[in-house]
């Protein structure tokens, strides 16, 4: 019997992962103009045109838009594909999602040993500080608003979580992350009411307390979906017609 050599083997092993690179750069370059609203919510998704803005061929595209589908960036059928939707009921439950997870997160944070707790309490203090400084701003930058927020709350959550958590919360923040790029500049006039609320989540961590900093975040979570889903209702749902 003849034995495949060892150059066909190492050959065939490189055409798969260079075929695995390929779908993940597609899956995260497709990710990305969605969460930054390039690909506009309620916008058409066609496998071939995707292909030739990535520059890929439509195999790792078609992989990436079935990922982003299982993953709710992507809604309808295998004809037609569109850009999820954004809407006051599916943002709610996103916050929530998220404000549950987070909250996990910060019970665990408020469980490390005090010279942890106190580290992560002064780097969380120094980036509410900076929030509220670039919010009282007579013309705050919203994207620095969002880095800084966003900074803040990953602050405790690499913190307090394990692996599988931030696997989870990795695979979901982005898509709340869509409504707060969308309609940030909107949401601009509540950061001084996030900042009270942040600054409930630092002291609990920082004092050790588990159940108060986990209803903390719920809280800020909960209160900052009603503050989204107000904004909506003023401007408007996008991509649901």
């Amino acid at each position: 019997m003849t034995q495949p050599s060892s150059t066909s083997s190492t050959s065939s092993t490189g055409d798969v992962a260079a075929r695995g690179e390929s779908i993940s750069r597609a899956y995260d370059q497709l990710r990305e103009l969605i969460v930054w609203g390039r690909l506009a919510p309620g916008t058409r998704v066609v496998e071939s045109e995707i292909a030739e803005r990535l520059g890929v061929s439509r195999t790792p595209a078609r992989s990436a838009l079935h990922r982003l589908q299982q993953e709710g960036y992507v809604t309808g059928g295998d004809r037609r594909l569109v850009v999820a939707p954004l809407t006051q009921n599916d943002g709610r439950e996103l916050f929530h999602i998220v404000g549950l997870l987070e909250s996990m997160a910060a019970r665990e944070a408020a469980d490390r040993p005090p010279e942890e707790r106190a580290t992560l309490a002064a780097r969380m203090r120094a980036l509410n500080a900076a929030l509220d400084a670039e919010a009282r701003l007579p013309r705050p930058d919203p994207m620095r608003i969002f880095d800084l927020d966003t900074a803040l709350h990953r602050a405790y959550v690499e913190a307090g979580a394990g692996p599988r958590l931030v696997g989870l919360h990795d695979a979901i923040k982005p898509q709340a992350e869509r409504y707060i790029r969308l309609y940030i500049s909107a949401l601009v006039d509540e950061i001084a009411t996030s900042v009270v609320e942040h600054e409930q989540i630092v002291r609990a961590i920082e004092s050790g307390d588990g159940e108060g900093a986990r209803a903390a975040t719920d809280t800020n979570w909960r209160n900052a979906a009603a503050r989204l889903s107000s904004v909506i209702g003023a401007h408007g749902e996008r991509g649901s017609w």
